[in-house]
This record gives structure tokens, sequence and C-alpha cells, in this order.
């Protein structure tokens, strides 16, 4: 099983907000997920970015592969 750590759009229309989940790669984008490790809010001023670095680490480790925008998130954080 493939399994990726992505962001999952939450919030009304045109005021999105995400959670950073760990999901099978085969599921929808907003469907099942395994794991919430995080979430990220780009519309309030400055950026929301709260994410568990012990349970990223403890996924990557394992081998879920983070999405580009993922990756981009975990590197502004110190985590990658």
């Amino acid at each position: 099983m493939a399994v990726k750590i992505r962001l999952r759009r939450m919030g009304a229309k045109k005021n999105p907000f995400y959670r950073i989940v760990v999901a099978d790669a085969r599921a929808p984008r907003d469907g099942r997920c395994i794991d919430e490790i995080g979430y990220y809010d780009p519309t309030k001023e400055p950026t929301v970015i709260k994410v568990d670095a012990d349970k990223a680490k403890d996924w990557i480790g394992k081998g879920a592969q983070p999405t580009d925008s993922v990756k981009g998130i975990l590197k502004k954080e110190g985590i990658l």
C-alpha cells in the first residue's frame, strides 16, 4: 500500500484551510485518511502552519511520501 502525506481541503467556498493528513495514495483527496498530523491556513496573515514534527518524521521513516506542496511546508517548518 502506497502512503502519501498530503493536504485535505476543508472550509467554505473561497475560504479554504487544509489539514495535513497521511492517506492511502488511492483514496480521494478529501476521503478517508489514516492519521492527521497538522494543519495549514493560507487565508490568515501571516500564514498559519502547525505540524506535529514527531508524527511527520515517524511517518516519513515508515515510508510515507510527502506531496510537493507538503514537502515545501515541511521544509519551511524545518522538519525535512
